[in-house]
């Protein structure tokens, strides 16, 4: 499998608008790598799209990706959903504010997804029913697994109160891709697709130290209830025999820049930080 990280960041872009902080100001200067956009992975194998935040149709440019044919969501919040709309971008003809339809993109849910799909409201109305109604988007729900071309794709439910939210399992040729890369506490460890993957790219959770303004996290706070810690988070990697480990949705708040992360991947074996437009195969 070919693997594109479109965007490495996560709730908040880095820089973040304004923000005049080290990691930002070093961010606006640098660029990539040390610049973060919203979470999103493409799998070119089956021209595959996880996840659009805001920036997608820069991002889709900036690797040059030239097609489209599925979507999915891993969960509905804003920094994943918010750039939905690129599916008319990508596929209306203004001629007749209709679809090419061979640019129509498959979009594929979990049913628990895609029920709450028309909460992604408009001014006038749900988005995905007018996408649906002018040809941009097909809607292909599915439960627990389904096959995209040569690929089987699995959604495993991340069993918590509120909003769902899916880790996926991309198998293909004898390799296996776990994608967990937010809202993923408690992970389903017990679940025998997420072992043994060739490769696991998931968030890093929460860095305890050296945080924005001397923040530290309460046993309270709300974070915990959906990030482990690092350490928790590389233990699990251990747990479930991953190969390796692949972290994104790297938060602004952590304070912490694309030097600093790879400082820490010299300190442990079988880890890497992502960056934007990050090619790996697996």
């Amino acid at each position: 499998m070919r693997l594109t990280i479109l965007g490495s960041g996560g709730c908040t872009v880095i820089p973040k608008p304004l923000c005049r902080c080290a990691v930002c100001e070093q961010a606006r200067r640098e660029g990539t790598p040390y610049a973060r956009t919203g979470p999103s992975l493409f799998i070119h194998d089956e021209h595959l799209l996880v996840d659009t935040p805001a920036e997608i149709a820069w991002q889709l440019n900036r690797s040059r990706i030239t097609r489209v044919d599925c979507l999915a969501f891993t969960h509905l919040d804003p920094d994943h959903t918010e750039g939905l709309r690129v599916v008319e971008q990508i596929a209306l003809d203004f001629r007749s504010w209709q679809a090419y339809p061979e640019k129509q993109i498959r979009l594929i849910l979990p049913r628990a997804l895609d029920e709450r799909l028309e909460r992604l409201q408009t001014a006038y109305g749900p988005a995905v029913a007018f996408y649906e109604a002018q040809g941009f988007v097909s809607r292909m729900p599915f439960q627990d697994a389904r096959r995209i071309g040569g690929m089987k794709m699995t959604a495993v439910p991340i069993r918590r109160p509120g909003p769902p939210s899916f880790l996926y399992v991309f198998e293909r040729e004898g390799r296996k891709l776990v994608y967990a890369p937010c809202d993923i506490k408690p992970f389903p460890a017990d679940r025998e697709e997420v072992r043994d993957a060739d490769l696991l790219i998931i968030q890093p959770g929460i860095f305890e130290s050296g945080l924005k303004h001397g923040f530290v996290y309460g046993e309270d706070h709300i974070s915990r209830r959906t990030l482990y810690t690092f350490e928790e988070t590389l233990a699990l990697a251990g747990r479930i025999r991953a190969r390796r480990t692949l972290f994104v949705h790297l938060e602004e708040y952590w304070n912490r820049s694309h030097d600093d992360y790879l400082s820490l991947e010299r300190r442990h074996a079988d880890i890497r930080f992502a960056y934007d437009g990050m090619e790996v195969t697996i």
